[in-house]
């Protein structure tokens, strides 16, 4: 079993139930690389994977309050077509980025509407079941040497035993 703190190998293929697929590693060539309580995915797959061997295969079925939460009309945002640049030039339907001053944001463009330009926040698989077929394809041990080098809060929990071994 993978214990939090590992890091693991993992393959995985994920679907919506309409059979259209979201995540294929193998399509990729290399499997998934990510530290067991490091929350880089999502807590539901991850905990799966924390129950798996190495070979071991399962498939994971998680609801919308598991993957990314339900859709959420709110997350709808009117703005002005006349205060957006080339509105008539959006691509509706599409995902676009907006560059905000500190960061930037991933949004879909949704049909205008009585002069307003709509932009949807949801992520792209809110509101639907997701299914997960992994393969763990292993665990990776790490030396000392390599452990060390992790940085503080990196979510392996790494840190915790330095400081109780410093204690």
């Amino acid at each position: 079993m993978a214990e939090i703190g590992e890091r693991v190998l993992v393959h995985a293929v994920g679907r919506l139930d309409d059979g259209m697929k979201f995540l294929d590693t193998y399509k990729v060539g290399e499997p998934m690389d990510f530290v067991v309580g490091s929350r880089t995915v999502l807590p539901a797959f991850e905990r799966a994977v924390s129950q798996m061997a190495p070979g071991e295969r399962a498939i994971v079925r998680l609801a919308p309050e598991e993957g990314y939460g339900a859709y959420d009309e709110s997350l709808i945002e009117e703005v002005p077509a006349a205060e957006f640049p080339r509105a008539d030039q959006l691509p509706v339907g599409q995902f676009i980025e907006i560059a905000l001053p500190e960061d930037s944001i991933r949004v879909k463009v949704l049909p205008p509407k009585d002069g307003m330009v709509r932009f949807d926040h949801n992520h792209e698989l809110a509101g639907r079941d997701l299914i997960f077929d992994i393969e763990l394809v292993g665990i990776v041990e790490e030396d000392a040497i390599e452990r060390e080098k992790h940085p503080a809060g990196c979510g392996c929990g790494c840190d915790r035993l330095k400081e109780s071994l410093r204690s």
